[in-house]
Order: structure tokens, then C-alpha cells, then sequence
């Protein structure tokens, strides 16, 4: 299995859900960049649970930096967290070891490791892991606002029934960039407040159901420079896209307005160029701030798909998968009815380590200290 992303920057990322401990191992970081523990929990914060609306497993995420860091800067070498995972209840899912759970990768780890992998929580596929994708992004998300970039994710749409949506985010770059750190210590990310009861009353709906809901985030990127990306094989959309698909729950990707791109003609789609006493920018952004795989200096802005959480308390059709006989299921345990409001920070995190990765291969690996 390969765990190690990035290419001037990488990411590895390991352990399980009922592990000891998981965690990620950042290396090519500049020398000197500033770390704060306390910004790291801060966004730790944002993906735990939170009341009815989430799990009831409640992780304290009380990590520890081990290496790559002195006296609060980088050292440049290879950057290590530990989260330990200390609310566990492994017995859970001890009856139903050989029954796939629908919509998880229970029945494909078991094809490609023979049975021998962790299954206890989805082991090493686990959304758990991504707590520790979020400690990375404690680390790189200040040092980019440093350079002036700022990334801010919000539900735009909740489904599982009638759409309910959010504001949309300003054209106005400035404003723009306003929402966005609005967004930064939101627990429920929202701009629109008259939302937030209707979509936490969704989520509640369908826990009550014993079922799970779904939605889109939209993430937006402040202050990216132009010529950011490569042509073809290293787009800035297609790493964006590598990365964001290693979220678990994550089944679509959406760059602009590119589904909505088919109802218009190239005359409307196109965003004309206009220059201005600063610099040359667009006077639309329906291209998301990509062209030809490269950012042009407005702002990046993306959709992802988040599914319905597919672990749900209603008895479904399953099989056995030592003898494929056909069998059926009722979950147990501790799940959330939805995850798309913790999955904003993970959305976030993992778009900054795309983002300094390439300003590093851009700029050179020291782009980013202080």
C-alpha cells in the first residue's frame, strides 16, 4: 500500500482505527517555519465529534511532536505527530469480523491483504486517520497565510431529501477573502446562520432513522499566485484531485463551475481577461483560477463530494466474505449520521499541503519559512 504522497514536500501517513496511535510524518518542510501547538489543536477541534449530529466516539487527539521541530520552528528534517487513540470498543465489531459492510472497503482490503489487515473500525482505511491529515494541515495552513494565502471550505449543499443550501460565495474577491476567515473557527461551517438549524435538523432527521446524509463542500483559495501547476500529468487540479479522493467519503470532485459548464455556450464560459494598475486578472472565474492546469492568479475554487456516511443502523444485505454466502447485517457500535461538517478541515488540510508542495517545486523548498 502507498501511504507517502507529495513530491518536494511529502506526506506518509499510518497506523489504525483501533491502533495504538496513528499519525503523519511530514518531510522537505523549509528550515524555520513557525509551529504552533495551539493552532494545531484548534483545528484538531474542528473535526471532532460534537454532539448529536456526530459520533459518539470522542477522541481527546492529545498529540505529540516527536521530531522535526525545536524551539517552536521546523528543523527540516522529517516532521513526526502521534495522535494516540484512547476510545476504543474493538468488541463492536468482533461478530461481524467476515461480514462486508456495505459502502465500506471491508470486502477489498479483504482481497488485497488475504485477511490479515486490522478490521476493527475500517483499520487503516478509517476516517480516523484523517485527524492526522489534519495535524499536518496545523502546520502548513499558517505558513501559507503567511505568504497571504487563505483557504476556507463551507457546506454549500446538504442532501438526503429536498437540497438545502448555503450562501454562495462573494464573486468579489475581497469579500471573498472576508468569508473565509469567517469560516476558519466555525464548528459548523456555514456562511448563511438561517442554515445552520435546518441542516443539523436534517442530520438529526435522518440519525433518528438510524440512516446518514450527505452533501457538497466548496472550497475557496485567497491569494494563490499565477503559475502555480504543470501541463498535463502534474495539473494543479489533477493533485488537488489525488489528494482530496484520499478522503474517505469523498466521490466527487468539481473544479469552477464545471458541471454547469454544459448549459453555456464557450462565449459565456470563457472568463475574459482585464488588466488592472496591479495585475492582469479575470473578469469572470467560472474556470475555478485554472488554466491549462496552471493557476492565473484568482482565486482557486472547488466542490467535493461527501457521501452518506455509509455506516447506518438498518439492516441490510451483505455476504460472508470467507464463503460468499449471502447473509444480513445490522450494525453496531458508533457512527455518524453525517461527516460532512468535520470534513471540512480535512478538505482544508489536505488542499494546503497540495498548495505547498507545489510552491515549494515553484519557489524552492525554503518558499515557505518565516
Amino acid at each position: 500500500m502507498k501511504n507517502t504522497f507529495g513530491n518536494a514536500i511529502s506526506l506518509t501517513l499510518f497506523g489504525e482505527s483501533h491502533g495504538p496511535q496513528i499519525g503523519v510524518v511530514l518531510d522537505g518542510l523549509a528550515p524555520g517555519m513557525t509551529v504552533s501547538e495551539d493552532r494545531i489543536r484548534a483545528m484538531l477541534a474542528l473535526r471532532r465529534p460534537a454532539g448529536q449530529i456526530s459520533t459518539a466516539r470522542v477522541e481527546a487527539d492529545e498529540f505529540q511532536i516527536v521530531s522535526g521541530v525545536f524551539e517552536g520552528k521546523t528543523t527540516g528534517t522529517p516532521l513526526t505527530i502521534l495522535i494516540p487513540n484512547t476510545n476504543t470498543k474493538s468488541k463492536d465489531y468482533s461478530e461481524t469480523r467476515f461480514l462486508a459492510r456495505p459502502g465500506h472497503a471491508d470486502y477489498t482490503a479483504y482481497q488485497k491483504y488475504h485477511g490479515f489487515e486490522d478490521y476493527r473500525g475500517g483499520g487503516h482505511f478509517s476516517g480516523r486517520l484523517t485527524a492526522a491529515l489534519v495535524a499536518a494541515g496545523g502546520i502548513l495552513m499558517p505558513a501559507l497565510e503567511r505568504k497571504g494565502i487563505c483557504i476556507g471550505t463551507h457546506i454549500q449543499t446538504l442532501g438526503g431529501g429536498a437540497l438545502i443550501k448555503d450562501a454562495a460565495f462573494a464573486e468579489d474577491e475581497a469579500t471573498l477573502c472576508g468569508q473565509i476567515e469567517g469560516l476558519k473557527n466555525k464548528p459548523f461551517p456555514v456562511l448563511d446562520p438561517a442554515v445552520e438549524d435546518a441542516m443539523k435538523a436534517r442530520i438529526l432527521e435522518a440519525a433518528s432513522d438510524g440512516d446518514s446524509v450527505g452533501g457538497i463542500l466548496e472550497t475557496a483559495v485567497c491569494g494563490m499566485p499565477a503559475g502555480v501547476g504543470e501541463p498535463w500529468f502534474d495539473t494543479i487540479e489533477g493533485a488537488l484531485a489525488h489528494a482530496l479522493f484520499s478522503i474517505p467519503a469523498v466521490k466527487g470532485v468539481e473544479f469552477g463551475e464545471a458541471f454547469q459548464m454544459i448549459e453555456a455556450r464557450g462565449s459565456a464560459y470563457n472568463d475574459a481577461f482585464i488588466g488592472t494598475d496591479e495585475k492582469i486578472r479575470t473578469q469572470t472565474n467560472h474556470n475555478g483560477g485554472v488554466n491549462g492546469g496552471i493557476t492565473n492568479g484568482m482565486p482557486l475554487q472547488f466542490r467535493t463530494v461527501i457521501k452518506p456516511t455509509p455506516s447506518i443502523f438498518k439492516e441490510q444485505q451483505t455476504v460472508d466474505i470467507r464463503t460468499g454466502e449471502n447473509k444480513t447485517l445490522f450494525l453496531k457500535g458508533r457512527h455518524d449520521p453525517a461527516i460532512i461538517h468535520r470534513a471540512r478541515i480535512v478538505v482544508d488540510s489536505m488542499t494546503a499541503f497540495v498548495l505547498a508542495d507545489f510552491l515549494s517545486m515553484r519557489y524552492g523548498t525554503d518558499h515557505l519559512a518565516d
